[in-house]
């Protein structure tokens, strides 16, 4: 088995229907205004978290995704899909060296990746 070590759930997106309204709900539930603030996406980093928020629809997504932070997606990609998981974005640089995939599992359920550089 390839290196399995993940570092946890560390990053949640949400996809909101009207991304400024969102971010004032959200900023009030967690006290703090976001680190990240465009129209196109807004993160809030608390206590080793990350909150984003994405317009609706935006990468395919239609509920919350939880991000399995990884040191090796390629790796991570491959086992999960040998287990029978279904890729449904592949791994893609969103900016930064981060990589992001997201698979399906036997359910339906949407499982995110995450590898920082």
């Amino acid at each position: 088995m390839a290196d399995s070590a993940i570092q946890g759930i560390k990053t949640v997106l949400h996809p909101v229907a009207d991304v400024a309204a969102a971010k004032k709900v959200y900023a009030a539930l967690l006290g703090i205004e976001p680190q990240t603030d465009t129209e196109f996406y807004v993160g809030f980093d608390l206590a080793g978290q990350h909150i984003g928020l994405v317009p609706a629809g935006a990468q395919d997504m239609t509920s919350p995704v939880a991000y399995w932070h990884v040191p090796d997606i390629e790796a991570k990609l491959a086992e999960v899909t040998a287990a029978g998981a279904t890729v449904k974005s592949p791994a893609s640089d969103v900016g930064g060296g981060r990589l992001v995939a997201t698979v399906t599992d036997l359910d339906g359920n949407t499982l995110g990746l995450l590898q920082d550089s």
